[in-house]
């Protein structure tokens, strides 16, 4: 009798329990790395940027790490998208608002305490463009997590990780965008 009991009660009450954990109607806070946080000076452009996206609210940045954190509901901005694909997406939509000069990526995977900062004294950073070229030419080697560079202070920086890359690489990368690399 209980079994006969037990079967129905579970049916009527299985969908209750997802239903009290499915959240696809309220806003999450995600945190995600952000490409071309360069400098603090961005940290205006990447809040304009993120205003011209419908349904995704900008929480906080934590340049140091070049993060944000993030509002939205997946469902909404990522409908009838695999969760593995949401990056992507995601990556899409800020490259799209910002003329491609920000971006997403996942956060990075290797402890901090495992990465190696590297600066680098450099000349002839003159405007944004010309830091953002910098940035980009030591960002996309592989091994670096994050980088800044700063024309007011004349400085590249970059938190690597060793086994991949070196500070020679770097200043190879940057010599060849035409960026003038001081001695140290």
């Amino acid at each position: 009798m209980k079994r006969a009991f037990l079967v129905p009660l579970c049916l009527f009450l299985a969908p209750l329990a997802f239903a009290a954990d499915d959240k696809s109607d309220v806003p999450q806070r995600f945190k995600h790395q952000i490409t071309g946080l360069f400098s603090t000076e961005r940290e205006a452009d990447l809040r304009e940027a993120f205003e011209t996206i419908p349904n995704i609210k900008l929480v906080a940045i934590d340049f140091a790490n070049a993060e944000a954190t993030l509002e939205y509901v997946p469902a909404t901005i990522f409908r009838n998208v695999k969760p593995h694909e949401r990056i992507g997406r995601l990556d899409n939509l800020l490259k799209t608002a910002s003329h491609h000069t920000f971006g997403v990526k996942p956060l990075r995977s290797v402890p901090r305490e495992k990465l190696e900062r590297i600066e680098i004294a450099v000349a002839g950073l003159d405007c944004k463009a010309c830091c953002l070229a910098a940035y980009e030419a030591i960002f996309r080697l592989n091994g670096v997590e994050t980088a800044t560079a700063s024309f007011r202070e004349g400085r590249v920086t970059a938190l690597i990780d060793p086994s991949k890359t070196n500070r020679i690489r770097l200043e190879a990368a940057l010599k060849q965008r035409g960026v003038e690399v001081k001695a140290p």
